[in-house]
């Protein structure tokens, strides 16, 4: 492999109003419509400068955070040409800074045809991160399954927005490796294009509804992955012993589930530990040293010099999901252990979740990050 630093752009964006504080903490004083009226007529611009990236093979990477200052309500109530301009735009400052490939995050790769048309405007490499997304979901739901005495070979398990690119790789990983599956999303005909992709021999049942809260009460394992902008799941929508992994930005899950439900795991998905000395150089709202998995599989392709169009569209290749999630390994990124709001889960806590949901206790752990993610039917 090249010596050289891998070099990459990431488009960021606010999850909500209050964000705006982390780069411009005046806005903390004035009205969030106000606020998001304001920077809709923002550019997108340089944030920040990422350093310190050093892989465990010893490649280095750095990047840039590209910011866009819409929020998701604004970015999805865009006409989609406005806001492919928007990214483009923001690629090409990250082609001016030095970048050979762009991530998009959290909405910017829902918004418009997932990156498609962004990448064929710009001269360097595009993805929206999503086949590391979907390994790092089903690390974490196995990670957490593991941890609460489950055994995911015989567990009922709901995807919640599973007709998405990201839902849609976790179901046909996961179809014929768990016992029964409930695929959940908005548009039931979707639904059953999906379950009919997923029969095979030896495969779960597939059931679908639109019904979130259906679907919750009878998983033992919930992957949450919708692009919805609100709450889908409410304490009172789960059975004891549930693991939930929300993978979701904005969170798909309820906060008051934290606060009223002691005996249901409920945990962050797609947080990984970068290696080495890593400064994002913004509080972007991730511990330090650690990022979002769409954001990490950008990084990796960085370091590996391969500049190019790698997950865009509404389609994640299954191969492409086993190859980045190997790439993982090799340079020593990490799935942050268990997380929910961004704070670790310690072993204790998990036990007294564990015990108030009347598990067994698990006969064995999976180290964090370790967790295996299937292969390809």
């Amino acid at each position: 492999m090249s010596s050289a630093i891998g070099r990459f752009g990431l488009v960021i964006h606010p999850l909500h109003v209050a964000d705006f504080a982390r780069k411009f903490p005046v806005t903390r004083l004035l009205p969030g419509g106000l606020v998001e009226r304001v920077f809709r007529a923002i550019p997108p611009f340089e944030a920040a400068h990422i350093t310190g990236v050093v892989s465990a093979t010893g490649a280095r990477a750095e990047g840039w955070f590209i910011g866009l200052p819409w929020t998701p309500q604004v970015l999805l109530s865009a006409p989609p040409e406005l806001v492919t301009r928007r990214l483009v735009q923001a690629g090409r400052i990250a082609e001016r800074l030095g970048a050979r490939i762009l991530g998009l995050t959290a909405f910017t790769k829902i918004a418009g045809d997932r990156g498609l048309s962004v990448a064929r405007a710009l001269e360097i490499g595009v993805t929206t991160g999503n086949s590391l997304t979907a390994a790092t979901a089903i690390d974490g739901a196995l990670l957490g399954a593991s941890r609460m005495g489950i055994d995911a070979r015989q567990a009922h398990v709901a995807v919640i927005g599973a007709t998405g690119s990201i839902g849609a790789a976790c179901s046909r990983i996961l179809a014929p490796r768990v016992g029964a599956l409930t695929l959940v999303a908005r548009h039931r005909d979707r639904l059953e294009r999906l379950a009919a992709r997923l029969a095979a021999p030896g495969a779960a049942p597939a059931a679908v509804t639109t019904d979130v809260a259906a679907a919750v009460r009878r998983a033992e394992i919930v992957i949450t992955v919708s692009s919805a902008v609100d709450v889908l799941i409410e304490p009172e929508d789960l059975r004891p012993g549930t693991v939930v992994c929300d993978v979701a930005r904005p969170r798909n899950v309820s906060r008051l589930v934290y606060e009223r439900r002691r005996d249901v795991l409920v945990i962050d998905g797609g947080v990984i530990d970068v290696p080495g000395p890593v400064d994002f150089g913004l509080d972007f709202g991730f511990p330090p040293g650690s990022c979002e998995a769409c954001m990490a599989e950008t990084i990796l392709l960085a370091l590996e010099h391969r500049y190019e169009d790698y997950t865009l569209g509404a389609e994640v290749e299954l191969a492409k999901v086993e190859e980045i999630h190997a790439l993982m390994r090799k340079h020593g990124f990490r799935l942050s252990g268990l997380r929910r709001f961004e704070r670790r889960i310690s072993d204790a806590e998990v036990e007294a979740i564990r015990r108030a949901a009347g598990r067994p206790h698990a006969p064995g752990r999976v180290p964090h990050g370790d967790a295996p993610v299937p292969g390809s039917p």
